[in-house]
């Protein structure tokens, strides 16, 4: 390290060498290399916004003979968050997936299907599910997505399906977000987590409370996001517009020295322990007085869903429609959610 400093600060400026360089891994730089005088200009080169992966995949597709319907767009708006690798990956798995249905070009459906085998996994067609199994598990998603469609603002529902995939996914809901989102609100992550919450209230309501361990990975990610904005967003009323979560590295600067932790009482900790669980029960309230309102739709979904094991936007539209009636059942069970939740919290 010591003579690569001698170095750069030893050329000669007339010469006019630029020197560039480059690394995944800015956390661990020592501190002395990023001093001014040395390198002068840090490029963050972040993952792509959705123009720039549109740009990434038409680069990748010119080898590839794409069908009339191909939409490009359409899968950079899928795929937030994606690398260049990942988009390149994506490809590969539409071609192959063409090949294998016989197709002389790469249509929307292999896109797509190469999407979710990047971002769920393979289908496990041989994971058979006896038919108690298979209920609940469409009940589960159906629960997901009625929520999903309920709440506005919340991405629409691409699709659902009770098809295993991966590791230990026995179905999933995919939603297509309509831009990419760099600001999230309070109403928004509160969204999110009653979507989360979704699945295993539509247990709930439709097993008599009889839950199951299929939720386990929802119950993490929500409670993940109600540790968020109660420790780093300052999103408790209760606790005030403070932060309790040590602050993250930074990006590029000076990072040798290791965050400051806040201190933090065993009194806060359990409020923000009471908080954090307070948020995840309203969320769960929420996504129960939707699926309440919206039983027959519940169950005609999960019927479709047992027949068709997938169902795509548009067969799923029709279900997303709830009449006035509903509507109005809807906000009235959701009112009084809200005044019992206030009231239970003094």
């Amino acid at each position: 390290m010591n003579q690569l400093l001698a170095e750069l600060d030893g050329f000669d400026p007339s010469v006019g060498v630029i020197l560039l360089a480059a690394t995944n891994r800015p956390e661990i730089l020592d501190p002395a290399l990023l001093r001014a005088g040395r390198f002068d200009r840090q490029v963050l080169v972040d993952r792509p916004d959705r123009k720039g992966r549109r740009q990434i995949l038409e680069v990748h597709a010119r080898k590839l003979r794409l069908a009339p319907d191909a939409d490009l767009d359409g899968i950079a708006g899928l795929t937030p968050g994606a690398t260049g690798a990942d988009l390149a990956n994506m490809l590969n798995e539409a071609a192959l997936a063409a090949t294998r249905r016989g197709a002389e070009a790469v249509a929307q459906q292999d896109l797509v299907a190469a999407v979710e085998r990047v971002l769920t996994g393979i289908e496990k067609r041989s994971r058979i599910l006896n038919p108690s199994e298979r209920r609940r598990v469409a009940l589960h998603e159906m629960g997901h997505a009625l929520v999903a469609a309920s709440l506005p603002g919340a991405d629409p529902v691409l699709k659902v399906s009770i098809i295993p995939r991966g590791v230990g996914a026995l179905g999933y809901t995919m939603q297509r977000p309509t831009e990419d989102r760099f600001l999230l609100a309070r109403s928004d992550l509160e969204n999110r987590m009653a979507v989360l919450m979704g699945g295993r209230m539509a247990e709930a309501m439709m097993f008599g409370g009889d839950v199951s361990t299929g939720a386990a990975d929802d119950l993490q990610r929500a409670t993940e996001v109600a540790q968020e904005m109660v420790t780093r967003h300052g999103m408790a009323e209760s606790l005030g517009n403070r932060a309790y979560a040590p602050p993250r590295h930074t990006f590029l600067g000076d990072v040798a020295l290791p965050p400051m932790r806040a201190e933090i009482s065993e009194a806060t900790t359990r409020e923000i322990d009471l908080a954090v669980c307070d948020l995840v029960e309203a969320a769960g309230h929420r996504a129960g007085a939707i699926l309440e309102a919206r039983r027959s739709d519940l169950e005609a979904g999960a019927g479709l869903l047992l027949e068709r094991e997938t169902l795509t936007a548009e067969e799923f539209a029709p279900l997303c429609r709830p009449a006035a009636g509903q509507q109005r059942e809807a906000a009235g069970i959701l009112a009084r959610q809200c005044v019992s939740l206030d009231g239970g919290q003094g």
